[in-house]
């Protein structure tokens, strides 16, 4: 045999054993029998070759034969990457639709970027320029909401010798740049291995909030910009809708969506509606700053694992041009499946529930590339890459291996209840469970850009909440009458917090999205007249004229209120004194 190519002599599912590859190296990327399958070498056993096969093995057999490529699997970073839906291992579904049809023939070799195409390119360096690994030398208007920037690629420096600007391909040359004896040409592509995090300058505490317009998440349990979050929950609690939610809404430039295993009909139903959503900060449609990576069950159980890295890739080379990114992974347990079934054919020692020991390890690494950075470059662009994972535990076992390993790595947990998704509360999150650790990194942030006490206002409405949750457990065992009159007004104010605050129509559209000022507006009208009903309490005013004040429909319709009539927060706070102000003066 040649020196990259070797046989097979044994198939197991998708894993591949071959022989007689004496150049083969972990993670290269190999086509596996006559019809060429992608495979990644995965174990190196003496002269065993171990093969994680990314398509069907149906029909392989021992003596085909097996080539490895020499490059570890890789992703291709330029234009033509947004808008684009992606498989597991980057084949762009439109192309292979167009030239096989509805199917994805085994084996089939399509470029994941056009190389066709023309695109616009601007420089923005000149001849002579000294340029650093990271640098932009130019860009490319990729769609009318994202500039594409085209940078030095990592490893690279020197004096541009010679850079074009107009109509090029990806693959043409568009710089020259020298460093000493070494020439190098610059081209709009750049390929990278996606087990390998791209490289920073540095990394940067979290200290801004992702806005995402959920009032749970902003208020009671956010998460910062290069932060990390799970949703757990479920089977019908809301994990892909609240997903679908942050990607319209977040604050971020990029959106990265990865479809991990997730049955068809959910991952059809973002692959018709993505195209068709209009972003609401631009007007211009959602997928001109969105990439789809598409993974359905369906799919071979180790392409799984593929998907999730080629997302957290492309979604780096976003944020390595200074751009804020969103990753949605959806959802991280059936990649911990494929994992896990993996390693059972390897044979591995199992770890708990069957799943590999290493379980944590890789679930570690994969979060820890998030974060705010300092990326490559002479002018220090500062960006982040927040990352937010659904978590698919069997019949909503928080105990289980997946979401623990998960919830050691996370700052923010945002723990779906199927008894609210049941009761048509949206977002489903459970306030009782769920967390935040970046509640004190964001509040300066938050404190900025409102100019309320939030911590006082989230503490309180928890609180508030919380003790709803005791009052509940005393009165379905003995009754109402067993608790005082402020506890029977405390479960009214609860109740307008959950109703009138927490609960969001996301078909409405003054509902589906609220800012962070109008959030605390809400939480501080509630909360002043909770205090103000404490007081009239105290003055001898009964429970039931509190009530039946004409202020709380104006409280429960708060959250209608359009984001540019915020003075109306302030006439129904006025209209709250003046009407227990005629309470109380009338009882005097």
């Amino acid at each position: 045999m040649e020196g990259n190519k070797g046989y097979i002599i044994r198939v197991s599912g998708p894993l591949v054993v071959a022989r007689g590859i004496p150049r083969a190296r972990m993670f290269d990327v190999v086509r596996v029998g006559e019809l060429g399958l992608i495979g990644e070498i995965i174990e190196l056993r003496r002269e065993d070759i171990y093969i994680q096969v990314y398509e069907n093995t149906s029909g392989l057999g021992p003596g085909e034969p097996v080539e490895t490529t020499g490059f570890p699997l890789s992703v291709e970073l330029g234009p033509g990457l947004i808008g684009a839906i992606f498989d597991g291992i980057q084949r762009p579904l439109r192309s292979v639709a167009e030239r096989v049809g509805e199917y994805i023939t085994r084996g089939i070799d399509v470029p994941s970027l056009d190389r066709d195409k023309r695109w616009h390119f601007k420089p923005l360096v000149k001849r002579g320029a000294r340029v650093e690994s990271g640098d932009i030398i130019g860009e490319v208007k990729e769609t009318e909401t994202i500039t594409h920037r085209i940078m030095i690629p990592p490893g690279i420096r020197g004096t541009v010798e010679e850079i074009k600007e107009g109509d090029f391909t990806i693959n043409e040359v568009i710089a020259e740049v020298r460093d000493g004896e070494k020439n190098y040409s610059v081209t709009m592509l750049q390929r990278w291995p996606v087990r390998l995090s791209r490289p920073i300058k540095e990394k940067l505490p979290p200290r801004e909030v992702l806005v995402t317009g959920q009032r749970v998440i902003d208020t009671f349990f956010p998460v910062a910009k290069g932060g990390t979050a799970c949703i757990p929950g479920p089977f019908g609690s809301g994990k892909t809708v609240v997903q679908h939610q942050l990607a319209k809404w977040a604050d971020a430039d990029i959106v990265v969506y990865v479809g991990c295993g997730e049955r068809g009909n959910e991952m059809t139903d973002v692959l018709l509606e993505f195209p068709h959503l209009t972003d609401p900060r631009t007007n211009r449609p959602l997928m001109e700053r969105t990439v789809l990576i598409a993974n359905t069950s369906n799919m071979p159980v180790s392409a799984r694992e593929a998907s999730v890295y080629t997302g957290i890739t492309i979604a780096e080379y976003f944020r390595d041009m200074g751009y804020n990114v969103a990753l949605m992974a959806d959802s991280t347990s059936r990649w911990a499946e494929a994992l896990r079934e993996m390693s059972a054919r390897l044979e591995e020692m199992p770890g708990e529930e069957g799943y590999p020991a290493y379980l944590g390890t890789r679930l570690a690494e994969f979060y820890e590339r998030a974060g705010r950075v300092i990326t490559l470059g002479t002018d220090n662009r500062e960006s982040s890459l927040t990352i937010v994972g659904a978590v698919s535990p069997p019949g909503g076992d928080l105990s289980e291996p997946v979401v623990q390993n998960t919830l050691r790595v996370v700052r923010c947990f945002w723990g779906l209840d199927a008894s609210l998704a049941y009761e048509r509360h949206f977002p489903a999150i459970n306030w009782l469970t769920s967390y935040s650790l970046y509640v004190e990194s964001v509040e300066d942030y938050i404190k900025s850009i409102t100019g309320r006490d939030y911590i006082s206002l989230r503490n309180e409405s928890l609180s508030i909440l919380s003790r709803e949750a005791e009052l509940r457990e005393i009165t379905r065992l003995v009754g109402v009458e067993a608790i005082s009159i402020k506890e029977r007004f405390l479960l009214e104010i609860a109740r307008s917090i959950r109703e009138d605050f927490l609960l969001q129509n996301a078909f409405n559209d003054l509902d589906t999205y609220t800012s962070l000022d109008k959030q605390l507006h809400i939480l501080s009208v509630i909360l002043e007249f909770y205090h103000m009903g404490l007081s009239a309490l105290d003055s001898g005013v009964s429970l039931e004229d509190i009530l039946n004040l004409p202020v709380r429909e104006a409280i429960s319709r708060m959250k209608y209120i359009p984001e540019q009539e915020k003075m109306r927060f302030i006439e129904i706070e006025d209209r709250i004194k003046e009407e227990f102000s005629k309470l109380t003066g009338a009882r005097v």
